[in-house]
């Protein structure tokens, strides 16, 4: 049986030390969590609504439900979320909007001005216009838990998850997080129909209200794990965060090499061989505070794990 957290009231704009929590959840229970769209409920109602100055005030965006308390979980464990399902609305946006991007004119702010464009999302795509459909990647922007002190705004992002916009945080992944105060508090929010590399508008995703289904385990912590990590069937992955690009990338590979040495029996330089040959990695997006980049090593190229990873 799934259990549904509604995202009314619940919604915060910061990962946080201390919040309240709304509801508890325990490890192995089915939860389908409701998650608004990231900056203006209730004004994307048609094809041609529009996003102005009235209803986007950063850095309230990206609202994130939550956070949850997790029964049993521990500071200094890991929490390990997998998703199981997402359903999203019919209706998504995406935007320009000065200022934030890759190109951003700091200087007047101008750029292209502010643009909306509004799609439908139905029977499995994106329909960009009457004459191009876009398959649909659903994934989820905004996950994390507790930082290690104070706040993070959910703009934004760090070893405790946050604004993380990964596409691999999807339907199948199991992302993991360092819980750094008892119960975790889960935050879940910003999702998205497809997003593109790099993300490069600072709306740039297919912003989309979404409802995602998920559970949660417990487990030690790896003993060099600090960032998130994702796992699937086919890979493992590491993420980092930061600017400039290179100290993503870098932190990124730094995790994976740990990773591989701490539970595959590499030696760290035997590793950071490997990764030179097979590492899959890019960055996911660079319109946050901080950018985000992963690195994905395929399990087809790696011994059983230990017990300990």
């Amino acid at each position: 049986m799934t259990r549904l957290i509604k995202k009314h009231g619940n919604l915060k704009y910061a990962l946080a030390q201390g919040d309240a929590t709304i509801e508890e959840i325990a490890p192995g229970e089915r939860i389908e969590i409701e998650c608004e769209i990231n900056c203006n409920a209730g004004v994307i109602t048609s094809l041609d609504s529009k996003v102005s100055p009235d209803n986007v005030t950063p850095p309230f965006v990206n609202p994130a439900t939550g956070p949850l308390y997790v029964k049993g979980a521990r500071k200094g464990q890991i929490i390990d979320v997998t998703i199981h399902d997402m359903t999203h609305d019919e209706l998504g946006y995406t935007a320009l909007w000065p200022g934030m991007g890759i190109f951003p004119d700091w200087v007047r702010q101008k750029e292209f001005g502010i643009q909306t464009r509004v799609m439908r999302v139905s029977e499995g795509f994106v329909h960009w216009n009457d004459a191009i459909k876009l398959p649909i990647r659903p994934m989820v922007g905004v996950m994390g838990v507790a930082p290690v002190l104070g706040a993070v705004p959910t703009v934004d992002n760090g070893p405790h998850g946050g604004n993380l916009d990964v596409q691999e945080m999807t339907i199948g992944s199991t992302t993991s997080f360092v819980v750094n105060e008892d119960g975790a508090a889960l935050y879940i929010g910003d999702c998205h129909a497809l997003q593109g590399d790099g993300e490069c508008a600072g709306m740039g995703a297919l912003e989309i209200a979404t409802n995602v289904t998920f559970s949660v385990a417990l487990r030690d912590k790896p003993a060099r794990m600090t960032w998130p990590r994702i796992e699937t069937d086919s890979y493992i992955a590491t993420l980092g965060c930061a600017r400039p690009l290179e100290d993503a990338m870098r932190t990124a590979f730094e995790q994976m090499v740990y990773w591989l040495a701490d539970s595959y029996g590499f030696s760290e330089a035997d590793a950071y061989i490997f990764l030179a040959q097979i590492a899959e990695a890019r960055c996911t997006q660079m319109v946050n505070p901080k950018y985000t980049y992963i690195c994905k090593v395929p399990k087809a190229f790696l011994p059983a794990p230990s017990k300990s990873s």
